[in-house]
């Protein structure tokens, strides 16, 4: 390990034992759904097949998935100790493993009053630095300069922050752990020189320890937007790093900056994005985070010896042009998403339109997780982008358009058959919810309903096609790495759901494609609710799988049940699939239409960003 750690063996040692245990419990997340489960709740006790009878090749801390021993590796813990980590990870009852683990992060070895105080300083730095960095991120512009002023002053003062047994010294700890943690998931570690086990399967972020992560952050109570600001720090250091390391080809040397960052050299270095961060970030909050890493820089550049106090200003230059930091960063997701303005070369069966566009403000910013969002029913082509509109989130997201003509041409007939005499008498006469509520078979539908389908069916047949086959394209795109290998969060509403939903059975389909998808969001999906349908969909998504829908979406029952012949629907009902969420809106959706301005208010109430299941049926809380 570089000598910038500020975590002793022990402490590494604990760390990576952590992050395996949260990647196997994250691994039986995704078969049992949380919710009643406290945070020491063991979830495997309700179904103790999880923890027995299972391959072993298939846990997520085998060597063969390579999560686990590239991340010990890099933490340079003895390659001995890793059989005892997997078994101990393992294991159906990790809480008291959990407990013991923390205590060892919070323990401090006793290695002298110099070196605990260096270490302190290290940590305190590391730690202002990401307070700073989520000041920008909530577009705080008004006070980074009063925090570096009140933290100087709690130091002055003997506060517990240099209290190697303090809350505060416990925090900062907390920061240097996620820190490191998150630097061992991204770094590219060569597993294959000394036969120590499998390499990564992808380079890159995997989903899986994303989601491994956000249990970490759970079990230390550190909110997420630390987190997501800890993975900007480590995204334009790399950048910075690989942007150096690149202009000096012919001159390299084992020392290399980037070939330390990659073997270990990452736990300071949030030293670099004191002087790149601007130059690659593109103004993201600039006040409050110019104004943060200006007071830091003093004290952060102490922390990688190798860049020292002259390095800001050199590697500020050498990371100066966006284009070339996302040139060489784009292996393990830092930047250089290559979503926007795809034109895919192999087009699958008669889709016409396919193609990304960038919504936000979060591009070419160091963003480490991408969202896609799909819209599945419109009026105009500028409704494939308002329903996203205003949802606050640091993901770098993007939108989906495909096929308009023919989701807009279903959407406008259901919106003009709405709009007929005779469909208003229906709903005055509460007929569409008996349609939904007791008949079986389509055939057995009155006269009346089979008209109504009859009249939308031809273009919501096609509508269903184009959503098949627009969903294995989208399975294609991400399985080329198009995002810039970062964890993707899938959603879509209507048809835009079942794209969603396609493209994960396709993504299980060509198999071992587990690690793409981390989240992922399906509101008032026309699927099938059959098991064996959701089952291997599950598997694809490493973290929240949720389905959100409505009792009184007739509109929905009428079309899907008529063109395809089924009952169960996911739109209308639970999913009874084990780890599959699902969200009731039925008081807040008036018909399926209703999803064009409701999806905001839905993916606010999930809070995507909690690791438990969360939602609040009536009106967001009050802060």
């Amino acid at each position: 390990m570089a000598t910038s750690s500020t975590l002793s063996q022990t402490q590494r040692y604990a760390a990576g034992a952590l992050l395996a245990l949260a990647l196997r419990q994250a691994q039986i997340h995704q078969s049992v759904l949380l919710g009643s489960h406290g945070l020491d709740d063991d979830p495997a006790a309700a179904n103790p097949s999880l923890a027995d009878h299972v391959d072993a090749r298939h846990l997520w801390t085998h060597d063969s998935h390579g999560l686990l021993r590239p991340v010990l590796r890099f933490l340079e813990i003895d390659h001995k100790a890793w059989p005892g980590v997997e078994t101990t990870a393992a294991t159906s009852d990790p809480k008291h493993h959990i407990g013991a683990f923390l205590r060892k992060v919070f323990e401090d070895e006793d290695d002298g009053e110099k070196a605990a105080g260096e270490r302190s300083d290290h940590e305190l730095a590391l730690a202002k630095a990401v307070d700073a960095m989520v000041m920008g991120l909530e577009n705080d512009v008004v006070a980074a300069d009063e925090l570096m002023i009140a933290a100087s002053a709690e130091d002055d003062e003997g506060s517990p922050a240099s209290s190697p047994g303090g809350s505060r010294a416990k925090d900062y700890r907390k920061m240097a752990v996620l820190y490191m943690l998150l630097s061992a998931c991204v770094a590219d570690v060569n597993m294959a020189e000394e036969g120590m086990g499998s390499p990564r399967v992808r380079k890159g972020y995997d989903a899986r320890h994303r989601v491994a992560l956000r249990l970490l952050a759970t079990w230390l109570d550190v909110k997420w937007i630390k987190m997501e600001a800890i993975e900007i720090m480590v995204a334009c250091s790399a950048m910075a790093a690989a942007k150096e390391e690149e202009q000096s080809r012919g001159n390299e040397s084992p020392n290399s900056r980037w070939e330390n960052w990659k073997r270990g050299g990452i736990i300071g270095a949030a030293a670099l994005t004191g002087g790149t961060l601007m130059a690659i970030s593109g103004g993201l909050a600039a006040p409050a985070i110019a104004a943060g890493f200006t007071a830091l820089a003093p004290t952060l550049h102490t922390l990688v010896p190798l860049i020292g106090a002259s390095g800001f200003a050199a590697i500020a230059t050498a990371a100066g042009h966006t284009a070339g930091s996302v040139a060489v960063a784009a292996s393990f997701g830092a930047a250089g998403a290559g979503l926007t303005g795809t034109k895919m070369a192999k087009r699958i069966g008669s889709v016409k339109e396919f193609e990304f566009k960038a919504i936000g403000e979060n591009h070419n910013q160091g963003r480490l997780a991408v969202a896609i969002l799909v819209t599945g029913f419109a009026f105009t082509e500028e409704d494939y982008i308002k329903p996203w509109e205003g949802w606050k989130t640091n993901l770098e997201r993007y939108i989906l358009q495909w096929e308009s003509k023919h989701i807009i041409g279903v959407s406008t007939a259901i919106r003009d058959w709405l709009a007929s005499r005779f469909a208003m008498e229906l709903m005055r006469e509460g007929a569409m919810q008996t349609v939904l509520c007791g008949i079986v078979s389509a055939f057995a539908w009155p006269a009346y309903v089979v008209s109504a389908a009859d009249f939308i069916d031809s273009k919501w047949s096609i509508a269903i096609d184009r959503s098949d086959k627009a969903g294995k394209i989208l399975a294609e795109v991400l399985l080329k790495g198009l995002q810039g290998s970062r964890p993707v969060t899938l959603i879509g509403f209507s048809l835009g759901a079942r794209v969603v939903f396609k493209c994960l059975q396709e993504l299980a389909l060509l198999g071992n494609n587990e690690g793409i998808v981390e989240r992922a969001v399906l509101i008032g999906a026309p699927v099938s609710d059959k098991g064996e349908l959701w089952e291997p969909a599950r598997k694809m998504v490493a973290g929240r799988f949720v389905n959100v829908y409505s009792t009184n979406d007739w509109i929905l029952g009428i079309t899907f049940r008529a063109s395809l012949l089924t009952q169960g629907l996911a739109g209308i009902q639970a999913v009874h699939v084990p780890g599959v969420e699902n969200v009731d809106v039925t008081e807040l959706v008036v018909g399926h239409s209703s999803y064009l301005t409701l999806v905001k208010q839905i993916l606010d109430q999930l809070e995507l960003n909690t690791y438990y299941p969360v939602f609040y049926p009536s009106t967001p809380r009050s802060k």
